[in-house]
């Protein structure tokens, strides 16, 4: 099909540069360029927030620039990206649902299914998002902005939208029901729903100090603690600096600051009765609001003692408490725990996590420090997490940590490592941390080289290479078991593919690295698994640089061979057959050929060592049959090996007069046919032919069997050039008259004995370029016919035949509009080829063959948010169907960039970050029984502590999960889909309305817009919630509601005068006349109000909307 592209062009007509060969229009089209980021391993460097679910074991990470990473067990990671690149302030799991719930800087709320790794909605919010939070086990979630406006989502699976519910509290509600004077703009900073309450109170922290615990059932502030408070009484300060105790009274706290911002809070009681909130200033308050329901009219409270100050430092200027989290201990009966603090520090002190073991079993004014551990970050501070394990039968401690730091390093710090320390006392102590590894390392150790390769499922070779290295797959996975023993993520579910057929190994990935070891994972699925690390250690066997840097590499399939090279010149061939394990091993330098033999106990598979150059190794390639090995040195030497009798073939000078380095090597046999003379008979035979590419793009064709010069001078571009790779493409190529009347004119022969291979490589430079150079005549083969030679400016395709024949003229070039740094070919099938380019600025060009249209732009930063790097190019690889790999930093990508590809794109062979299965056993296994105490002991403190609320006192009745996660889903949808103020239990049952009480003297006012009428103090009690929306409208209007009869003492007292009778009677008079004009008022204005009234009644279903979803500030 590409004949006609690349057909030699007679010597006196080339074909101009931007000229397009005429050939059938066969190629791709734009719509089958289809980016998809299938493999991805590694936290991102922007790593900035953590989320956990308890239930499905999953950790994820949220970056600054718009991505998640998704971490679970047996190698399942997943990357979802978000369509903008911004950071996340909010991250949260809808816990057990596969659900995962997100909030942008730009206030964007997204909802991720983890099942199909896609946004199943997004509601972008009017105002700045200031605080966030779902209720736990539940689809609700809070939301506070910036102008202190509390609203209410529900996350609608089947729907799959979200809803904001009607109910939403202003903060002028909450100053009424809390009876306080709230600023005209206050940032809500920290919602959280308090524990033991099922959902019914929330609490709600303002950026001024004023913590409001809020009761939605009955509207009305339970609690309200801030500086007032405070100021009110004498408190007791804490001082646990330097791992010692201090207590004493502050009367300073009475002439503190009337505002002290908040930065952070947390729960630290399992019932919900003590808070503790951080503050900019360093302090650390634990407040006491526990509660005693003794009716909707007390509003609060107070204990003898509210409030209790914790400082970490004494010093004068302390660092922001930022984080809090708590470790309850329930050996202390929820007196007590672990108070995990970053911030509170002197400015300028290390960096640490502060962990507190507090306990006050014996009161709160009693508190107790028992110890402090300070742990030392891996970096600077992003956040941490604190993870239980909920479901082990003794949890009473059990708390372990993720702590993240930048640049994207994440450790795990397990209970029993966090413990050690109660024996020993100090500052700043190291912990023993479990760190995060990637699958594929990258950065330590470093990599330098990664490639991937196929194996044909046609051939017996990938059976022999799975019985081959499944074993050390094991054993390397018995390793990671065992180094992982207490590693805590296990979610997701492996790929059907890959647990139906994990013996089949079809694809590898190689990956060198700067410590001169090699490792090998199967790639067969997205589930990469380490297959074997390799790296020579034979006891007795020294050779000078065996442990530098890997610079090249190769893999045969035909023999199952691994060529590593390094920088020192140094080759290691690894053989991978069955029962591969060698004895010996065979060293080759340049004065001798040694064979060393190993111990009988020593595991081997390298069966030679070649020491011939110390220049470093820049390219390696295997012959198709893999028995000879062509090495190119940064010197610009070329050897040949011989990997089955372990020799050296020869070694050649420079094979450029610039001694360029080789960049780039490329293998194909071609047949010819000797001339008939006395002693031949028109034998067909066979060169092997290697094409070499330096650095100045100066390409030589050399025979590997002979060491012969194919071509008579090197091949290079006109224009000076940087090559960066060389690519062989097949297709049929007819012979031209021109390539027929010269193979006749050939009068010199073609050698019809192949000289004996030789093992020393003493006197093989490269022989005269006049004397040996070859011609051969190609016949109708489907053969590698055209050369493409890619360079930083431009594509050239070179005839095969051409090149061979010493024609220096391209078929065609392609000059680019930027500079490439990475060129490869992908095929779609045997016939359509494509050319895909990276560009030194990250962009991502492809093309089709032979027409050279462009396909579709893409780039690193749309597909993965990656910035090219200088050397990304080194790891690059890719497989005829366009998927490549790449690595950035501590990131490993697998991207598959076209349509048509299906290796990894069928649903079947993608992990799955939801268990499904998981899912419906937690929900169907636990059953709570008030006799079952232990079982009901290992549940979440919510769901636990929510069952007790719903049974109350009541025994013996058993209720699922299921049904509690029903009755608790009922009882939230119940109180949020109302407004505030309009529980139907609070209508006005007991008001009078007398008329003397009418002001009728105003105009009436009737609008087209909805007006919304904030109740007073004095009146809140008078505009609760009506039962219907006509109601709400009309307020009471169309009440039936009858006059109260008056008793003979109501009547005097009202009427009372001390005046005689004629002036009592007189006033009587005008009494009645009063009420007559206001009864007649009325029946006016009633006879207005109902001509009106058809606007009012379809105007009434807009009215509610809009006061539902209006804002305050808007009123």
């Amino acid at each position: 099909m590409l004949a006609k592209l690349f057909q030699k062009p007679s010597q006196s007509q080339s074909p101009p540069p931007s000229s397009k060969p005429n050939v059938p229009n066969q190629s791709m089209t734009l719509s089958e360029l289809a980016p998809r980021v299938s493999v991805h391993y590694g936290i991102p460097l922007t790593a900035s927030v953590l989320a956990f679910d308890p239930i499905q074991r999953l950790l994820a990470i949220g970056t600054l620039d718009g991505r998640i990473k998704v971490i679970g067990g047996d190698n399942i990671e997943g990357l979802l990206i978000s369509p903008k690149a911004l950071p996340f302030k909010n991250l949260e799991f809808l816990q057990n649902q596969g659900f995962l719930v997100s909030v942008s800087n730009e206030n964007e709320i997204q909802v991720w299914d983890l099942e199909k790794r896609i946004i199943s909605t997004s509601l972008q919010w009017e105002s700045n998002i200031t605080a966030f939070s779902v209720i736990c086990g539940t689809q609700y979630m809070y939301v506070g902005d910036e102008y202190g406006y509390l609203s209410v989502l529900k996350y609608d699976a089947e729907e799959g939208k979200i809803d904001q519910l009607t109910y939403h509290v202003p903060p002028n509600l909450i100053a009424e029901g809390a009876r306080i004077s709230l600023p005209d703009q206050l940032s809500i900073v920290g919602v959280l729903s308090q524990p033991c309450s099922c959902g019914n109170r929330v609490l709600i922290a303002y950026e001024n100090g004023l913590i409001v615990l809020w009761d939605v059932t009955e509207d009305r502030a339970v609690h309200v603690r801030g500086y007032k408070d405070l100021q009110l009484k004498e408190g007791m300060v804490f001082n646990f600096s330097n791992n010692e105790s201090h207590t004493y009274l502050n009367d300073s706290l009475v002439i503190e600051e009337e505002e002290k911002e908040i930065s952070s809070l947390c729960w630290v009681s399992p019932d919900g009765s003590v808070l503790a909130v951080g503050y900019v200033d360093g302090d650390i308050l634990l407040w006491n609001i526990s509660v005693s329901d003794s009716g909707k009219g007390q509003s609060t409270q107070k204990s003898p003692i509210d409030c209790l100050k914790i400082q970490l430092s004494s010093g004068d200027r302390r660092l922001p408490v930022i984080v809090l989290h708590w470790s309850s201990n329930k050996a202390l009966n929820g007196r007590g725990g672990q108070l995990f603090a970053y911030g509170g520090e002197d400015i300028g002190s290390e960096e640490v996590l502060t962990i507190l073991d507090l306990d006050w079993s014996s009161g709160l004014t009693k508190l107790k420090c028992v110890e402090r551990v300070d742990l030392t970050l891996h970096g600077s501070f992003a956040d941490v997490i604190l993870i239980s394990n909920a479901y082990e039968e003794d949890n009473s401690n059990v708390t372990s940590v993720f702590v993240l730091t930048n640049p994207g390093q994440l450790h795990f710090y397990e209970y029993a490592s966090l413990s050690i320390f109660k024996s020993g006392r100090g500052h700043n102590h190291s912990v023993n941390a479990v760190q995060y590894h990637s699958v594929i390392p990258t950065v330590e150790p470093y990599m330098t080289l990664g490639k991937l390769y196929y194996i044909g499922a046609e051939k017996d070779s990938f059976i022999t290479l799975s019985e081959t290295v499944l074993p050390a797959k094991l054993q390397s996975d018995d390793m990671l078991t065992e180094r992982r023993t207490k590693w805590p993520l296990t979610g997701g579910v492996p790929c059907l593919m890959s647990a139906t057929e994990h013996n089949r190994i079809e694809r590898i990935y190689i990956g060198g690295y700067q410590d001169g070891s090699v490792r090998i994972w199967d790639a067969t699925s997205p589930v990469l698994s380490l297959v074997s690390v390799l790296g020579f250690e034979g006891k007795g066997i020294e050779v000078v640089g065996a442990s530098a840097s890997v610079s090249a590499l190769d893999f045969s399939s035909a023999n199952q061979t691994l060529a590593i090279g390094n920088e020192c010149g140094v080759i290691f061939l690894y053989k991978l057959q069955r029962n591969s394990n060698q004895s010996t091993v065979t060293l080759v330098t340049e004065t001798k050929h040694e064979v060393h033999n190993l111990p009988h106990e020593e595991t081997n598979i390298c069966s030679a060592i070649y020491s011939i150059l110390s220049s470093p190794v820049h390219a390696l390639k295997f012959a198709t049959s893999g028995v000879r090995l062509v090495a190119g040195f940064e010197c610009g030497q070329v050897a040949v090996l011989d990997t089955s009798s372990l020799s050296v073939l020869f070694v050649t000078d420079s094979v450029s007069s610039s001694k360029s380095p080789i960049i780039s090597l490329a293998i194909e046999n071609y047949s010819h046919t000797a001339e008939k003379s006395v002693n031949s008979s028109g034998n067909e035979l066979t060169t092997e032919i290697a094409f070499v590419l330096t650095r100045d793009a100066q390409m030589v064709l050399i025979d590997s069997t002979t060491s012969h010069l194919v071509s008579s001078q090197p091949i290079h571009p006109k224009e000076k050039s940087v090559a960066i790779s060389l690519y062989l493409l097949e297709g049929k190529h007819p012979q031209t008259e021109r390539c027929k009347k010269d193979s006749i004119a050939s009068s010199q022969p073609i050698e019809a004995q192949i000289q004996p291979l030789q093992t020393s490589c003493e006197n093989q430079s490269i022989p005269s370029r006049i004397e040996d150079t070859m011609h051969l005549n190609l016949q109708h083969k489907k053969l590698a016919s055209q050369i493409l030679l890619c360079c930083e400016d431009a594509l050239y395709f070179y005839s095969v035949e051409s090149v061979i024949q010493g024609d220096n003229n391209f078929v065609h070039e392609l000059k680019l509009e930027k500079p490439c740094s990475w060129c490869t070919i992908y095929k779609k099938n045997s016939e359509e080829y494509g050319i895909l380019i990276v560009y030194q600025t990250g962009e991502i060009e492809i093309r089709s063959l032979p027409g050279l249209e462009v396909l579709g732009n893409t780039s690193m930063m749309s597909i993965l948010r990656w910035n090219f790097k200088k050397n990304m190019d080194k790891t690059m690889s890719a497989s005829d169907k366009a998927q490549i790999t790449l690595v950035n930093g501590s990131e490993f990508a697998f991207v598959s960039l076209l349509a048509f590809e299906n290796d990894f794109r069928i649903p079947e062979s993608l992990p799955c970050l939801h268990d499904k299965v998981l899912a419906a056993a937690a929900d169907a296994n636990f059953n709570f029984s008030q006799d079952q105490k232990q079982t009901q002991s290992t549940l979440p403190g919510f769901f636990s502590n929510m069952i007790k609320g719903l049974k109350g006192d009541k025994e013996g009745h058993d209720i699922n999960n299921t049904e509690a996660c029903a009755v608790m889903t009922a009882h939230l949808e119940k109180i949020f889909s109302r407004f505030p103020f309009s529980d139907s239990n609070n209508a006005y049952d007991d008001m009078e309305l007398h008329i003397d009480d009418i002001d009728i003297d105003g105009p009436v006012i009737v609008t087209d817009e909805p007006v919304i009428v904030i109740p007073s103090a004095k009146s809140s009690d008078s505009i609760k919630e009506k039962e219907t929306e006509r109601e709400k409208l009309f307020e009471g209007s169309s009440s039936g509601a009858q006059p109260k009869a008056r008793t003979r003492e109501e009547i005097i007292a009202k009427y009372r005068n001390t005046g005689d009778a004629t002036g009592a009677a007189s006033q009587a008079k005008d009494k009645l006349l009063e009420r007559g004009e206001k009864l007649e008022q009325l029946s006016k204005r009633t006879e207005e109000l109902q001509s009106g009234a058809e606007n009012f009644a379809s105007m009434a279903h807009e009215l509610a909307k809009a006061m539902e979803k209006r804002k305050w500030w808007n009123i």
